[in-house]
């Protein structure tokens, strides 16, 4: 076992992670920065040690699934415990062994497709408080993406009936020196613009706010009004039709699944012909080409220079920047780039790639939702949590379960921390942009934009 001297106990949970791979470390980097006590458990001795020397946390040096290690990473006492080794079986196995000889909660990484499929059985009979899938999470992601190709980045809240989208400002275009008031109010939607990052700082905007060219907007609308929205401030894209994939990993399958599902015309180029066989059994509505996707000469002949959608899913990160680069360079295709490591994502955001996700990111913060729900007050809990602008801001979505400080009281009357923007409250499923005269109900969810830190209450808005 090894294991760093501990400082002062933090209030937060005792949470055990299996498996320390990139969705792990991820975690860690994460729960750590809230406070929590950890403790990582791993089959590895060299990343135990690598890891404990970087991180105030408790290594253990086996396997989750043993009985024996669970009980020296102190599995009685455990709030929380989290399976994300490479393995779907050992998580589940890791999980049903925790949930037997504790009280704590259990989340399991579940990647393969079938056992997907049937992620509420599995939810219900292995007890799990939770089941993740990174690479079906990024298929989700890139698909509304797809849905608002104008978009950087698209967010959902409330059950998709509101989303938070993610734009740039073009040069030229007639957005950059207008306020936020004015833009709030273009063609009359309700909308809110709830962030703006320039030149690496972000700002929550007042009315007075003036955008400028280059400036990265996020704005929050109802579902329904997000497309009128963007038309009307002159965000215009061609809509999707042919998407061209290069890679037939999971990410590939989920998404290409999700864009026949929706009448696209999926192309799919994969180096494997194993793979291309399976992926033809099981997308038969997609074309699979077996070949090499980094050959410039077949993604013109596959028609890289008409694709309305161009999408590198490889295991290479940096053959995914290079592809990206290059159909943008050929094709006028909306482009989206998935990234894997972190090591360089300054000089990644530099670059214009267009869309990029981060599976494991996407992954970390549903898990760090969930632990501050678990960690909250009774009055209300957190839904869904979304870090913005590398960490910078915060979006979260609060239930509100009953009456508490901030309830029946109108915003004006209401003494909020600086640097904090209610965007919408959701009652009975219809979206509220709120004004000083609105207030908050139980019963409601609301969401929070702040580049303050650490809520775990929606008490937490009151200066």
């Amino acid at each position: 076992m090894f294991s760093k001297p501990k400082v002062p106990e933090k209030e937060g949970l005792h949470i055990i992670i299996v498996g320390c791979g990139k969705v792990g470390i991820t975690l860690i980097e994460q729960l750590i920065s809230e406070g929590h006590d950890i403790t990582i458990i791993d089959t590895n001795p060299n990343k135990i040690q690598e890891i404990t020397d970087i991180y105030d946390v408790m290594g253990i040096h086996g396997s989750g699934s043993s009985f024996s290690i669970q009980q020296e990473a102190g599995i009685e006492n455990c709030d929380l415990f989290i399976a994300v080794t490479g393995s779907d079986e050992l998580n589940l196995l890791c999980c049903t062994i925790a949930s037997q000889t504790s009280t704590c909660s259990t989340i399991a990484r579940v990647r393969t497709p079938d056992y997907s499929h049937e992620a509420v059985y599995l939810k219900e009979k292995f007890g799990l408080a939770m089941i993740i899938n990174p690479e079906l999470e990024s298929a989700d992601e890139v698909t509304r993406l797809l849905v608002v190709p104008a978009a950087l980045e698209v967010n959902s809240f409330c059950r998709d009936e509101a989303e938070m989208i993610k734009f740039k400002v073009p040069e030229g275009h007639h957005l950059d020196g207008m306020t936020i008031a004015k833009l709030s109010h273009t063609g009359k939607f309700k909308t809110l613009i709830c962030a703006v990052e320039r030149q690496g700082q972000v700002f929550i905007p007042n009315g007075a706010f003036t955008i400028q060219k280059g400036d990265v907007v996020s704005f929050v609308a109802p579902n329904k009004r997000v497309k009128s929205f963007m038309d009307a401030i002159g965000m215009k894209s061609t809509k999707v039709h042919r998407v061209m994939i290069i890679g037939g990993g999971k990410v590939s399958y989920y998404l290409s699944e999700r864009l026949c599902a929706m009448g696209m015309d999926v192309k799919i180029i994969e180096s494997n012909k194993d793979r291309c066989e399976e992926l033809s059994l099981l997308l038969p509505k997609a074309t699979i080409i077996n070949g090499d996707g980094t050959d410039q000469s077949l993604l013109v002949e596959e028609g890289i220079e008409d694709t309305d959608a161009f999408i590198p899913l490889t295991g290479i990160d940096e053959e995914n920047v290079i592809l990206t680069l290059y159909a943008k360079k050929v094709s006028n295709a909306k482009v989206i780039t998935k990234v894997n490591r972190m090591n360089f994502k300054d000089v990644i955001s530099e670059l214009d790639l267009g869309s990029v996700i981060y599976p494991r990111f996407i992954t970390a913060e549903t898990i760090v939702a969930y632990v501050r729900a678990k960690n909250n007050s009774q009055s209300s809990n957190i839904e869904t949590l979304y870090h913005m602008f590398d960490n910078q801001a915060e979006a979260i979505e609060f239930n509100v379960f009953k009456d508490c400080s901030v309830t029946g009281i109108p915003f004006k009357d209401l003494t909020l921390k600086k640097n904090l923007l209610v965007a919408f409250i959701n009652r009975n499923n219809k979206i509220i942009i709120p004004n000083g005269e609105d207030c908050i109900k139980s019963g409601d969810s609301v969401m929070i934009v702040t580049t303050q830190k650490g809520f775990r209450n929606l008490e937490d808005i009151l200066a």
